[in-house]
């Protein structure tokens, strides 16, 4: 039962595979990334003559998150070539920001058995990393049956995910237990792993590799130079990686908080860069005193919005401001991660749709690191209660950073992972 699931599963994926090649050619009209590198999907691509480990990071986030144990494994296996994909022209543009030529940039094969043998051929990876969540069954069984471990890296797994995952059990139990190793951020993440299927011998709980990020010295510099530009005696709040919706509610807010506070600085910075036209257009509408880090222009004391139109600058635009509202949160996508903000001693402002990163976000709260809102209407207020108290606010971001600071390790315990799986291999 358990293969006919499987069988029907990459049928459909067949099936589909001319609808996938015309939605790539769709996506490429605003994203031209799309349409680039397309028979990569397929598997197709040249040979690679040395040694390989293939991190696999599906876009912009996760391929941040990886980047600190991408780091470590070049330093440690210099004979091997580190293979990085990615699933968006985001995402890779990330890698190739972030390593330039010190690493293999592609785009990952669609899950279809012939275009990940014809992968695997052409690599020969040793270990295959995949980051948090991205599980693909084909992808899983291919490097099993080519000799591949698997390793599920900074694993997490919400309720809300587990839920789906347990409503194609045929092919998720399958799956999981073809895994190498599992290592979860959270007990909860190993939890549901095991509830749906995965040995629980074959699950360890790591911790989030997120808390070892280590801001950018330079971009941190950066940051500092912008708020010079901007004004240090003026308020600054940074509403990052929003998506469509959310860019309205915090022009809105700010308008709403430039009422009491009317040098406040509002650093806006849209998660897709397909969007950032349309946030310019309508940051616009709000007030003609807007600069885009797109256009070279320097911002002065008489800015009032800050259009963060780039790629791989979050934390310079975060180290510019004083209060942080992590997007993702008011749109029903789960949220993007708070702890970079944390990390600099920034407090964090959230929606109540945080369930990617939940036990991080519930122990921000519980030290009192981060607010939670859960309607629109409540964001003003959270806002204004850190801006007309300077105390309280400089005492969140103390406690965040603490939180932050007494939570790492998690790279360690999984580069020692990645040893013992080569070493097996």
């Amino acid at each position: 039962m358990t293969l006919a699931v499987r069988y029907l599963y990459t049928l459909l994926f067949y099936l589909l595979l001319p609808i996938l090649l015309l939605r790539l050619w769709w996506r490429g009209r605003r994203a031209p990334g799309y349409r680039q590198n397309w028979r990569q999907r397929l598997g197709l691509g040249p040979a690679i003559g040395q040694p390989v480990i293939w991190v696999h990071a599906v876009s912009v986030g996760e391929t941040v998150a990886i980047a600190p144990l991408v780091n470590r494994l070049l330093v440690r296996y210099p004979k091997h070539r580190l293979l990085i994909t990615n699933m968006t022209p985001t995402g890779a543009e990330q890698v190739r920001s972030l390593f330039g030529d010190r690493v293999e940039q592609r785009f990952c094969p669609w899950d279809l058995p012939l275009a990940l043998r014809a992968f695997l051929r052409r690599t020969h990876p040793e270990l295959c990393i995949i980051v948090e969540t991205e599980l693909w069954p084909n992808l899983v069984d291919q490097c099993t049956r080519a000799g591949v471990p698997v390793l599920l890296a900074n694993a997490r797994l919400s309720a809300r995910s587990a839920r789906g995952y347990q409503r194609f059990s045929s092919l998720t139990g399958p799956m999981l237990q073809q895994l190498s190793l599992i290592a979860a951020q959270a007990p909860a993440d190993a939890e549901r792993f095991v509830t749906l299927g995965m040995p629980p011998e074959r699950v360890e709980v790591t911790g989030s590799i997120k808390f070892d990020l280590q801001p950018d010295t330079a971009q941190i510099v950066a940051g500092q130079a912008l708020r010079e530009q901007l004004g240090t005696e003026r308020p600054v709040m940074i509403a990052a990686s929003t998506h469509q919706g959310e860019d309205e509610i915090l022009l809105q807010t700010w308008r709403q908080l430039r009422a009491v506070h009317p040098e406040l600085v509002l650093i806006l910075v849209p998660r897709h860069p397909e969007r950032f036209e349309a946030v310019a257009e309508l940051c616009r509408g709000y007030s003609d005193r807007l600069v885009r880090r797109s256009s070279g222009t320097r911002p002065d004391t008489q800015t009032e919005l800050y259009l963060g139109d780039s790629m791989g600058e979050l934390m310079l635009f975060y180290a510019a401001a004083d209060i942080a509202f992590v997007g993702g949160s008011f749109s029903g996508t789960g949220g993007h991660n708070p702890l970079e903000p944390a990390a600099l001693g920034l407090p964090v402002i959230m929606g109540p749709d945080c369930f990617n990163f939940q036990s991080i976000t519930d122990a921000l709260i519980q030290v009192g690191g981060l607010v939670r809102v859960q309607e629109v209407a409540g964001l003003n207020a959270a806002l204004s209660a850190l801006f007309d108290d300077t105390d309280r606010r400089r005492s969140a971001g103390q406690e965040a950073a603490a939180f932050v600071a007494g939570n790492r390790g998690a790279l360690d315990r999984l580069e020692q992972a990645v040893d013992r799986l080569l070493n097996q291999a």
